[in-house]
C-alpha cells in the first residue's frame, strides 16, 4: 500500500503557471495521488482553470478546482485544499509557479515513510539552477527568516542531517506534511493572508514535538514571485507582498516569540532602514515600515486595500 498524496496548489489568476505545473506533475514518479486546486482570483479564472485543465491526469490521478469566496489568501486557500481531502495520507503544499522533478514528490514521500519526521521540505531552485532553499532558520530576535542554501549551485554537496539538525521551518512553495503534522498542528492561520504562514505553521508544529524531514533530491524548480511580483528588482517592488511579509515578521514574532517582541520591533525596523536606504528605495521602504507598523498594531487578515 502506498502513500496516497493530496497536492494542495492556491491560484490567483495564473492559469498558464498552473498547465506549467501539471506538465511537471504528469511525469511524476510517484503515482499515487490526487490534485486539488484553490482559485483565489474570482469566477473567471476559475472558468479559465476549468476550460485548461483536464478533470483526470493522464495516469488516472483526479483534478479538482474549487472557487474560494473571494481572496482569501494563500493560508485560506491551502486550509480549503486540506478539508477537501480529509482521507489523504499526506499533502504536498506547491505554489503554482513550481515544477517539480519527476522524482521530487517520490522523495519526499519515502523521506516521510522513514517515520522519524512529520514533513519533509525539497531543494528548491531558481530557472537560473541557483538554489532557493534547502530549508529555512528563523531567527526571532531579528524577526527575520534565512533560506538555507541560497545561492548554492545544485551540484554543491548538501549534508541532509545537519539541515534537518538546524532548520526551523520549510519553503512553502514545496512541502509534504504528514497527518500527524496536520493533527498535532492545526491549520495555517488565516490572518496572515500571505507570507510567512508556512514559517509559523512549521514553527508551530514543532512546538508540539513535530519534526522537520529534508530530502535533498527532491528537486522543485519555482518561478519565483510570479503571481505578486516579488522578484523583481528592489526599487520595482510592489507594495502587496512588501508590506504584508514586515507585517507577518512581526505578527509570528507576536503569536510564537512573545519575549523577543520589544527587540525584535527594534531590529525589524533598523533592517528595513538599512536595507531600502542602501538602494535608494523609498517608496519601497514606505511599504514596509507601513507593513512593519501594522504587525506593530497586530493588524490581521486581508489588508482593506487589497481586492477581495
Amino acid at each position: 500500500m502506498t502513500t496516497h498524496v493530496a497536492i494542495a496548489i492556491v491560484g490567483f489568476r495564473n492559469t498558464e503557471d498552473i498547465v506549467s505545473c501539471f506538465k511537471a506533475l504528469e511525469a511524476s514518479i510517484h503515482v499515487d495521488f490526487e490534485i486539488v486546486i484553490c482559485e483565489n482570483g474570482g469566477p473567471q479564472s476559475y472558468a479559465s482553470l476549468l476550460a485548461s485543465l483536464p478533470t483526470e491526469l493522464p495516469g488516472g490521478q483526479s483534478v479538482r478546482i474549487v472557487l474560494a469566496d473571494g481572496n482569501t489568501g494563500f493560508a485560506d486557500g491551502v486550509n480549503r485544499c486540506l478539508a477537501e481531502t480529509p482521507d489523504a495520507d499526506a499533502w504536498w503544499v506547491l505554489n503554482p509557479d513550481t515544477q517539480p522533478e519527476p522524482s521530487a514528490l517520490a522523495d519526499c514521500v519515502r523521506r516521510l515513510e522513514v517515520g522519524d519526521c512529520d514533513a519533509v521540505g525539497c531543494t528548491v531552485y531558481f530557472p537560473d539552477g541557483r538554489v532557493a532553499s534547502y530549508g529555512g532558520l528563523w531567527r526571532p530576535a531579528f524577526a527575520r527568516a534565512v533560506s538555507m542554501g541560497y545561492g548554492n549551485k545544485l551540484s554543491d554537496p548538501v549534508d541532509p542531517v545537519a539541515i534537518e539538525r538546524r532548520q526551523s521551518y520549510l519553503l512553502g512553495s514545496a512541502m509534504l506534511v504528514g497527518r500527524r503534522f496536520l493533527e498535532a498542528a492545526g491549520r495555517l492561520r488565516g490572518e496572515y493572508f500571505l507570507y510567512c504562514e508556512e514559517v509559523e505553521w512549521c514553527i508551530r508544529a514543532t512546538f508540539h514535538g513535530m519534526r522537520l524531514g529534508f530530502a535533498p533530491t527532491a528537486r522543485v524548480l519555482h518561478e519565483q514571485g510570479s503571481t505578486t511580483g516579488s522578484a523583481v528588482a528592489v526599487r520595482a517592488r510592489p507594495r502587496i507582498p512588501i508590506y504584508l511579509t514586515e507585517r507577518n515578521r512581526i505578527l509570528l514574532t507576536r503569536d510564537l516569540f512573545a519575549g523577543y517582541l520589544p527587540v525584535a520591533v527594534v531590529m525589524s525596523l533598523a533592517i528595513i532602514v538599512l536595507k531600502y536606504g542602501k538602494d535608494l528605495a523609498w517608496k519601497q521602504m514606505g511599504y514596509a515600515i507601513s507593513g512593519w507598523w501594522a504587525g506593530v498594531r497586530d493588524r490581521r487578515g486581508r489588508p482593506s486595500w487589497i481586492p477581495a
